[in-house]
């Protein structure tokens, strides 16, 4: 099955050296860009994840990070859920305690805790600023998901040391695979 890769950065967007940009760059992935990054809006967001679900030709992978995770749960329940085969979800913040700090991503709260209709892997770090481990597995474990929890990894960012991140990209490639099959 060939399926359209869909990049969804998080709060701030991507930068040129995070993992997103350097994969989208690379490998040809087109990156969800939403109107603003800076004080995202939960409506608006899934908006913009419609659109280029209608883009797409044939089944969609989303690879979210951070914020764009809690975008992907929230759109899991949508009608627009039957288009997404996977989802690679890395670093998910605990946005129920992030909106005190960052009342900008208020929107995005609570985060869903419902099993996902189609098969993901959660990449979560022992060290990650925006979510503690457990809060983390209780995600991974609410969705039905892979875990792979990342020792000492931050935010899985550049500002973590993750550029092109090559243990993520087989993460996708096995993600892949596994739909195929």
């Amino acid at each position: 099955m060939a399926a359209t890769i869909l990049i969804l950065p998080g709060y701030g967007d991507s930068g040129p050296d995070h993992w997103q940009t350097l994969w989208e760059r690379r490998h040809g992935y087109a990156r969800v860009v939403q109107d603003d990054w800076e004080r995202p809006a939960l409506d608006a967001w899934k908006q913009r994840l419609d659109e280029a679900m209608a883009r797409a030709s044939g089944a969609v992978v989303l690879v979210a990070h951070s914020l764009g995770c809690a975008l992907v749960a929230h759109c899991a329940s949508e009608a627009c859920a039957a288009r997404i085969a996977a989802a690679l979800l890395v670093a998910p913040p605990d946005v129920d305690e992030v909106c005190h700090l960052l009342p900008e991503i208020e929107s995005f709260a609570p985060m869903p805790m419902r099993r996902l209709p189609f098969p993901a892997v959660v990449v979560g770090s022992t060290n990650d600023p925006y979510a503690e481990p457990a809060r983390v597995r209780a995600f991974a474990a609410a969705w039905g998901a892979r875990l792979v929890e990342l020792d000492g990894a931050g935010h899985v960012n550049v500002e973590s040391g993750h550029g092109e991140w090559p243990e993520g990209h087989r993460l996708l490639a096995e993600l892949l695979e596994a739909i195929r099959r």
